[in-house]
């Protein structure tokens, strides 16, 4: 418990200090890096394709794919990487056809191509006017709906949620988690309004709410991949939480869905500039 807060009293800061206080080529850094964990994390740790080769492949993938989302260019050099990627697994399973399974080239396309789209969108929304509140919209949805349920869970928890899935997760928790989300998303808004800028409560709390249902998607989709391979936890990295995947698991639902959120009903006016 104590290294599981500590590690988050120290990551949370840095993840601020990177998205508020540096250019969002350093987000795209950053989540590139976390897309070449989860890429290993996902194909060699569980097992699931226990190849050096296709491990970079995806790894390196990532990385491209998170710094296209940054230039939000749709250039044709984006199709020829694609293709190229494709073109390099397809090729790895004719060469091995006797020893690499089909799934283990759908496992690595998932890391490489999938897995760095969902997450990148914390990138594309950092590229934004205003981007910096647009990542932290994330967050908060994410780990406000997941640190609630925990806690919660922990207090009153009894009925289970998913048991074969994931023991220790409670219906009370869920429900903790998803009124935790819009209670912080209400808070968050309240905060962007003190900085002078327009904010709709409404919208915030529908953030939270869906925010929360993603979270828990994305978790317990993740948790389902562990018990199928037999794994306890994705890594070591950050200590008392797992590795990347058992900690930004629930981001890769809940990014994408913040950047449709925001297209479709933004909550808060981008157009003026925050007060710092």
């Amino acid at each position: 418990m104590k290294t599981r807060v500590l590690v988050a009293a120290v990551g949370i800061p840095f993840l601020l200090a990177v998205i508020l206080l540096l250019p969002p080529v350093a987000t795209a850094g950053l989540v590139a890096i976390m897309c070449c964990f989860a890429a290993y994390e996902l194909l060699w740790r569980t097992g699931l394709a226990r190849h050096v080769r296709l491990v970079v492949y995806a790894g390196v993938m990532g990385v491209l794919v998170c710094f296209w989302s940054l230039s939000g260019q749709n250039s044709p050099w984006v199709g020829a990487v694609v293709f190229a990627f494709f073109a390099a697994l397809f090729c790895e399973l004719l060469a091995g056809h006797t020893g690499l399974a089909f799934a283990e080239i759908c496992y690595t396309a998932f890391a490489g191509l999938v897995i760095p789209l969902a997450l990148s969108a914390l990138v594309r929304l950092r590229a934004m006017p205003q981007g910096g509140a647009h990542v932290i919209t994330s967050l908060v949805m994410a780990f406000s709906a997941d640190s609630a349920a925990y806690f919660v869970g922990r207090a009153f928890g009894k009925h289970k949620l998913a048991p074969v899935i994931s023991p220790h997760k409670t219906v009370e928790g869920a429900v903790g988690g998803v009124l935790g989300s819009i209670g912080m998303m209400l808070l968050y808004a309240c905060v962007l309004h003190s900085l002078h800028t327009s904010v709709s409560y409404g919208a915030a709390a529908l953030y939270g709410f869906l925010g929360a249902l993603a979270s828990m998607l994305g978790d317990l989709t993740f948790s389902v991949i562990k018990r199928q391979t037999g794994v306890k936890d994705y890594g070591t990295l950050l200590p008392g939480h797992g590795g990347i995947l058992d900690r930004f698991d629930s981001m890769v639902v809940v990014a994408p869905l913040t950047e449709i959120l925001w297209l479709l009903l933004p909550f808060f006016d981008a157009a003026v500039k925050l007060k710092r």
